[in-house]
């Protein structure tokens, strides 16, 4: 190529080395900065960088120079500071729902919006975490398929797995049809990441009702050319709300549920059900306080791990359902063999 051709690409080169070497730590001379761009064919005079430095800075790159024997220059501010970025690789890792290769992916994307001694930063933050993560490499796909359908008003069709044991031959833990015989059609109107999952809500008009799916769990999901059935029971919906009493979307049946808790618990209640409850005063050492939940083998592991500080007033049926798994973990461990 050409040297004239290189000299139209200088500027293109110079932003590139200003935005991948420097940082407030990393800053370069004009000599520096001339190097590198004689790494790419590119020959240049110091009075023309100059010139080319300005012209970048008036683009909006935020060029910063430092003072001293030999000025230095960097760019400073950038579209998201390190600490932001940290925050967006802590919730990456956490996520349950992206795959580790995923999680790799993403964060090398990540990088590219600092330096590359200040995106190290972010890589090593790859290695100290070690979470349990979703082997389904297609949820990205999936999360991308459920919003072009609610953004075209179409229902959604799609197979539902789960885990279970295969003991033929060599045992090990495979994914199968919840349903095989089964294809589910339901309205998609929302996604909802709760307990560092992916749920799609949905109506499912054969049973006239609000589902939820962990959408890792989803398989095979096709856009149908149906137009979407259940709105006026989504408008009535307050998804924020739903996510507080499902208690990790476990199914079962909502209901309110009236709680004497200890005083000293009332972190762990606002924690889970939000500052806008209701409560009472029951006594000098505890409150009431009513909270919609739903009836879930979630709810009552929550509640187990409260120990003798909460207790369940009302309803009965919830009361007495509580008792029967009490009574069943009792059995179960002082039974006799």
């Amino acid at each position: 190529m050409s040297r004239s051709s290189r000299q139209k690409e200088k500027l293109l080169y110079l932003q590139k080395i200003m935005l991948e070497k420097t940082d407030e730590d990393h800053a370069l001379t004009i000599n520096e900065i001339k190097d590198l761009l004689a790494g790419y064919d590119i020959q240049t005079e110091r009075k023309s960088l100059y010139d080319d430095l300005r012209i970048l800075e008036t683009f909006g790159l935020d060029i910063c120079r430092t003072r001293g024997r030999d000025t230095r220059y960097f760019v400073g501010s950038r579209d998201f500071e390190i600490p932001e970025l940290k925050l967006l690789v802590d919730a990456i890792q956490s996520s349950k729902f992206i795959t580790h290769s995923k999680s790799i992916k993403l964060i090398s994307k990540l990088e590219k919006l600092v330096s590359e001694n200040e995106g190290k930063q972010l890589q090593r933050e790859v290695y100290v975490t070690n979470r349990v993560k979703t082997l389904n490499e297609q949820i990205y796909y999936n999360v991308d398929e459920i919003h072009n359908a609610i953004s075209d008003n179409k229902k959604i069709s799609f197979r539902y797995m789960k885990w279970a044991v295969d003991f033929g031959g060599r045992q090990k833990i495979v994914r199968v049809e919840r349903h095989p015989d089964k294809k589910y059609l339901v309205s998609p109107f929302a996604l909802c990441w709760d307990d560092e999952n992916y749920y799609l809500i949905a109506y499912d008009s054969a049973e006239d009702k609000l589902k939820h799916f962990r959408v890792d769990k989803m398989e095979k999901i096709k856009i149908e050319d149906a137009k979407r059935d259940g709105m006026d029971r989504f408008e009535k919906f307050n998804l924020a709300h739903y996510a507080k009493s499902v208690f990790s979307m476990f199914g079962g049946e909502e209901c309110e549920v009236k709680l004497s808790v200890d005083n000293d618990l009332i972190g762990v209640i606002v924690d889970r059900f939000g500052s806008d409850i209701y409560i009472v005063r029951e006594s000098d050492t505890s409150f009431l306080v009513n909270v919609r939940v739903v009836l879930s083998p979630q709810f009552f592991a929550w509640l187990f791990g409260l120990g003798l500080k909460v207790r369940i007033i009302s309803p009965k049926k919830a009361l007495d359902e509580y008792k029967t798994k009490i009574q069943e973990l009792s059995a179960l461990y002082c039974s006799e063999k």
